[in-house]
């Protein structure tokens, strides 16, 4: 999904906040939670009570260098936390502790996106606006539920390299596959482990200066974050074409309606009066706490993406889909190591294109079975593709197995067999259907016969619905040709 820019070119950067997944809060002992009573985990820490003291949450530290190494990135030998002043009633300090001007980790790359800075902090709490806007016995109201308050967060800020809504929505999945897969946060959007802003602007074509810029808050799904950005390229491309400036200010996309509303100016540093933080003490990591933290990484989406194009030979649309899906792309090794003749290529084919659709439409819209959960097990796709690869059922008959696979799960030659879908092997037995297709529809064949191939299609037809899609598509063809007289 791109916008029509018509002569100019969209800069966009993510902001990213990432919930980790540490057993309490960033800076005291209470538990973290989601779904839970309001208001059940608090302190005297979390809740800025007077003459209360920050702890820093270290295995918080620890996963934020395990973000910042696999993101390329230089961990400071030294950085610092600063207070971040703000009003605002989710805020119970007026101020969150987060880093500005040294932050834990800088300079790195994922993919074709520089990394800015990978910095830690804390969450605020979360407003509950209830009833119908907010309002309650009438009058305009919002609640506060500060269990949420002071989660340990890694905010990952990139360069403005994207380009499109469609490049922003695709590197944020490898992002969000990279940090699961080292564990650090279970960086689920919906439930607001992951959240997203995105500075966007648009400058001419060829131009190296930036525009300005706006802000969308908060998109809470890959797709809406595609639908927001292509929306405000388009806004800002119309203003510019009717002669109107762009204003710095801070959006909201609303993905029922597609409207762009304005939340408020768009806030610099100097908003923030940022200074140190006077009650924690700079962080310095230790040697041994860097080469534990690199040790621990696993292999990470993008490594997984290279070795599936460079070793196995997979096509890079679908390495993609197997490498940002980090247990799509387990199942799929799964499967390839099951002990059959099945090729890599022939069992990233079924997995992600065949499997996945049948899966998508046995959970309907209110859910979704994930490959691994599914009764497919990875040995069961790889001795049917195996099968299909060898021709001993074809491809329609394959997918009729699969079918019974997702829905019963079992052996694919158990089903071929008690089915009856084997491939048809007897040559006089197709030579006759063949014969009786020719016969059946003699203006195709003559139109064949003139070197229409296009007309085959009836003729190859005929014979699969009476084979029930038993008989090879190619053999058909040849056949079709030979009682022609063209072969």
């Amino acid at each position: 999904m791109s916008a029509n820019l018509d002569g100019y070119e969209a800069v966009i950067g993510l902001e990213i906040h990432v919930q980790l997944r540490t057993r309490t809060k960033m800076f005291c002992g209470c538990e973290l939670s989601f779904g839970d009573d309001p208001n059940v985990h608090t302190c005297p820490v979390c809740l800025a009570h007077p003459g209360s003291l920050p702890t820093l949450n270290e295995q918080a530290v620890r996963y934020g260098i395990q973000i910042g190494l696999a993101l390329g990135c230089e961990i400071a030998p030294r950085s610092i936390f600063h207070r971040k002043n703000y009003f605002y009633p989710d805020l119970p300090k007026a101020y969150q502790i987060s880093q500005y001007d040294i932050p834990l980790a800088r300079n790195g790359r994922l993919g074709d996106v520089r990394i800015h800075r990978v910095h830690l902090e804390e969450d605020a709490a979360k407003l509950i606006h209830v009833g119908e806007s907010g309002r309650i016995h009438g009058s305009d109201a919002s609640l506060v539920d500060f269990n949420r308050g002071g989660t340990p967060l890694v905010e990952i800020v990139t360069e403005p390299d994207l380009r499109d809504a469609t490049a922003a929505r695709e590197w944020l999945q490898l992002l969000r596959s990279t940090i699961k897969a080292i564990g650090a946060s279970d960086v689920n959007m919906e439930e607001g482990s992951l959240r997203c802003d995105a500075n966007v602007s648009i400058r001419p074509a060829g131009s190296q200066e930036l525009g300005t810029k706006t802000e969308l808050k908060n998109m809470n799904s890959f797709r809406f974050l595609e639908r927001g950005i292509q929306a405000e390229l388009e806004r800002q491309v119309a203003l510019v074409r009717a002669g109107e400036p762009i204003e710095q200010e801070t959006l909201h996309f609303d993905p029922r309606t597609g409207t762009l509303t304005p939340l408020r100016s768009k806030e610099y540093a100097h908003d923030y009066r940022y200074f140190p933080e006077p009650d924690l003490v700079p962080l310095a990591p230790t040697q041994e706490m860097l080469e534990e933290a690199r040790a621990a990484l696993p292999e990470l989406p993008a490594q997984r993406l290279e070795r599936y194009q460079s070793e196995l030979g997979i096509p890079e649309a679908q390495a993609k889909l197997l490498a940002y899906d980090g247990e799509l792309g387990d199942y799929f090794e799964a499967a390839v190591g099951a002990g059959t003749e099945a090729s890599a290529t022939g069992i990233a084919n079924w997995v992600t294109g065949d499997l996945t659709a049948r899966l998508r439409e046995a959970a309907g819209e209110d859910g979704e079975v994930h490959a691994a959960d599914s009764r497919v097990t990875p040995q069961a796709i790889a001795e049917l593709v195996a099968m299909v690869e060898a021709k001993q059922v074809t491809a329609q008959a394959g997918r009729e197995v699969l079918a019974k696979l997702v829905v019963e799960g079992g052996s694919p030659a158990e089903i071929v067999e008690r089915e009856g879908l084997a491939s048809i092997s007897d040559s006089g037995e197709l030579e006759g259907i063949v014969a009786a297709a020719i016969d059946s529809d003699p203006d195709a064949a003559e139109k064949v016969r003139e070197g229409n191939m296009k007309a085959i299609g009836p003729l190859v037809g005929y014979v699969m619905r009476e084979t029930k899609g038993r008989a090879d598509g190619g053999e058909v063809t040849r056949l079709i040709r030979k009682q022609l007289g063209l072969d």
